[in-house]
């Protein structure tokens, strides 16, 4: 029996790396050889929700997908900041060792600002995107926003959260699109998450929705750095989370983008898995002949 006794080896047969940082070791799958592709996760996943995508483009490709701190195989200090900004900053630290050059970011959820935070201030270094339903810019401060901030970023949420795995538990279940075929997944995302001293990372998300939105401003306010960087959108049309609009936002900074709008919910690279490959090595081929 290993600390991963779990985890599912066909679905995930990766070899283990890991940077060590201040705060701990920070676990990242590095597979392949080619241009890099950078894959930043959300909450409260982590690289195993890219797995389809490593191992359809690895072949071409090397894939690098991260696990921030306090997700999925990486460590889980329990006084770490976990703020959005502090997991930005081991990203670059991460790119950095491993020296990578003229990447393509694959990016999702609160991987949307965590990458492209390293994206506006490196943008000689990015060839281009890949966008599952996200963001980089503060969010507008709708009531429904504010709520879910507020009840699931302060006390009650983190009782819930660090108490009973609200987030990896129900919220991520509820949310999936097929929820039969995510049930024989979802205790890849709860066991690494298996004690409350582990689910920080979970609760502080939600509170930094609000709580980081100067460092937010701080990145649109960049934003026209990678305005002229072709990207795919590749968007979960059932998603509460992130709609329509927020896509148009996109689109409207984005030049040079080609858009999918797909019948998947919020996690799109879970409800989709290797469907979403002909896309992607359509774009990866349009944009590196």
């Amino acid at each position: 029996m290993t600390a991963y006794d779990w985890l599912n080896k066909e679905e995930y047969p990766f070899e283990a790396h890991y940077l060590p940082l201040d705060a701990g070791r920070m676990h990242y799958v590095d597979e392949g050889v080619g241009r890099p592709i950078v894959m930043a996760h959300g909450n409260p996943t982590w690289s195993f929700m890219y797995r389809h995508l490593i191992k359809g483009l690895s072949d071409t490709h090397r894939c690098v997908a991260v696990d921030y701190l306090g997700f999925g195989l990486s460590d889980k200090p329990y006084n770490w900041t976990y703020r959005p900004e502090d997991h930005a900053n081991n990203l670059r630290a991460l790119i950095d060792s491993l020296e990578l050059k003229d990447i393509t970011f694959v990016i999702h959820d609160w991987g949307g600002p965590i990458g492209m935070w390293y994206a506006v201030n490196n943008p000689d270094n990015i060839h281009s995107l890949i966008v599952f339903n996200t963001f980089m810019w503060p969010v507008e401060p709708r009531l429904m926003v504010r709520l879910f901030s507020g009840i699931l970023g302060g006390p009650i949420g983190r009782y819930f959260i660090e108490k009973h795995n609200f987030f990896a538990g129900r919220l991520m279940k509820f949310a999936a699109h097929d929820k039969a075929k995510f049930a024989r997944v979802h205790d890849h995302y709860t066991q690494p998450l298996a004690t409350p001293q582990d689910r920080k990372g979970s609760w502080v998300f939600p509170r930094e929705i609000l709580g980081s939105r100067q460092w937010l401003e701080q990145i649109w306010d960049k934003r026209d750095a990678i305005a002229d960087k072709p990207a795919l959108f590749l968007w979960g049309m059932e998603d509460r989370a992130f709609r329509e609009d927020d896509l148009n936002r996109w689109t409207a900074l984005i030049k040079d983008h080609t858009v999918h709008k797909l019948d998947a919910s919020h996690y799109v690279a879970e409800d989709m898995g290797e469907a979403l490959l002909p896309y992607i090595r359509d774009f990866l081929t349009a944009h590196e002949s």
